[in-house]
């Protein structure tokens, strides 16, 4: 079982939108018995809440359901209970790396970079209009799509 968790900054709109798009792949896939994920944030200003009505509609509008996930941080255990510690931007990420044991570090990685080899951060939509939600959406698929060919291909080989 590979196990991956997505950190953004609240967990209430990029890595809820990534959790619920990498579970739909792996539903798809088959694989569910081998692959797992999760999402939280590195605050804890949102914890307990459900995911911004904006992600919902988004994810709603592509065929996904992530209203019944819920906001949470980011706990100590996370660092050797996951497989891949996933940071949706490098402020998230250099949060991480501070939060987490040494001995994590090699788990720890920017989405996009891991994902897609290409280093970017996801932009937090939070401030803006539907439109942003939608491009982050349009990001987050295309790295998940990319992630689980290259779990796939780990799994198999």
């Amino acid at each position: 079982m590979t196990s991956v968790i997505f950190v953004c900054l609240g967990n209430i709109c990029r890595s809820p939108l990534c959790e619920g798009i990498f579970r739909a792949l792996v539903r798809q896939a088959g694989i569910e018995d081998r692959v797992s994920c999760d999402s939280a944030g590195t605050g804890a200003w949102h914890v307990g809440n459900p995911p911004d009505p904006r992600s919902v509609a988004v994810a709603r509008q592509n065929g996904i359901d992530i209203s019944d996930l819920r906001a949470r941080q980011v706990v100590f255990d996370d660092f050797t209970r996951f497989d891949l510690v996933l940071a949706m931007d490098r402020n998230n990420l250099r949060d991480l790396r501070r939060l987490g044991p040494t001995s994590a570090a090699a788990r720890i990685h920017l989405f996009s970079d891991f994902a897609t080899g290409r280093t970017a951060d996801v932009p937090d939509p939070y401030y803006g209009g539907p439109d942003g939600f939608e491009h982050v959406y349009n990001m987050l698929f295309t790295g998940c799509a990319s992630l689980l060919e290259k779990l796939r291909a780990k799994t198999v080989s």
